[in-house]
């Protein structure tokens, strides 16, 4: 352990459990990267992964946004090019972009397409959906307000699922963001996973919550 790991360690009291605004505030002093690292949480639950009534899935606009800059496809017909564009899609297009997707080239950190085009990405479903690329209506990634989704995400729209392990790993900010903007998001987030609790889960949906920093150990947070 290096030895600015071990100095952002004393600031953290052993098993102590934060509150969701203590712990955003000790992630900023605990964080010791020269660049401005981003703030994740790591949230161990109570449900099976093994079980797909236990599948924990959704969406949350984050009211602080991520600090991050998302890049967009959007797979949309010719006619809805320009309103794409214009909403801010990185990529844009239908043909071309199934021909990039065969060839490898993933430019891109989310897809959005239309209820009439879902059906012409089933080719490349199978090099779209291990990297968590492939459309959804669980994400909200299959839309006809191709232009109010696209500037949702920029904004902050973020989605997370339930790993093969139990837990959910989001990016919830930057260490550059004020403690209330991480506290504001990190509400947002747990509000909202808790709000989509699947009905399969019994007693509490949150074992363990951790909040991490580029380059910084963790700080663990309330589950209440």
């Amino acid at each position: 352990m290096n030895k600015k790991r071990k100095e952002s360690k004393k600031l953290i009291e052993t098993g102590r459990l934060y509150t969701i605004e203590e712990a955003c505030e000790l992630i900023k002093k605990v964080s010791y990267s020269k660049f401005d690292g981003s703030v994740d949480v790591a949230i161990k639950t109570n449900a099976d992964p093994k079980y797909n009534d236990q599948a924990v899935r959704g969406t949350v606009a984050l009211p602080n946004g991520t600090g991050k800059t998302v890049r967009i496809a959007a797979f949309v017909s010719d006619d809805l090019f320009d309103e794409a564009r214009k909403a801010g899609a990185t990529l844009v297009g239908n043909t071309t972009l199934i021909k990039d997707i065969e060839d490898g080239k993933f430019d891109f950190d989310v897809m959005v397409t239309t209820q009439a085009m879902i059906k012409d990405l089933a080719k490349v479903a199978k090099a779209l959906g291990p990297k968590g690329l492939m459309p959804s209506p669980k994400t909200g990634t299959i839309t006809n307000d191709v232009a109010g989704t696209i500037d949702e995400i920029k904004k902050g729209r973020i989605e997370y699922k339930l790993d093969k392990t139990g837990n959910i790993h989001v990016g919830i900010g930057k260490v550059s963001f004020s403690a209330a903007q991480l506290t504001e998001n990190l509400k947002a987030l747990l509000s909202n996973i808790e709000a989509n609790k699947p009905a399969a889960v019994k007693g509490k949906l949150f074992k363990k919550i951790a909040l991490n920093a580029t380059m910084s150990p963790s700080v663990l947070v309330q589950t209440n």
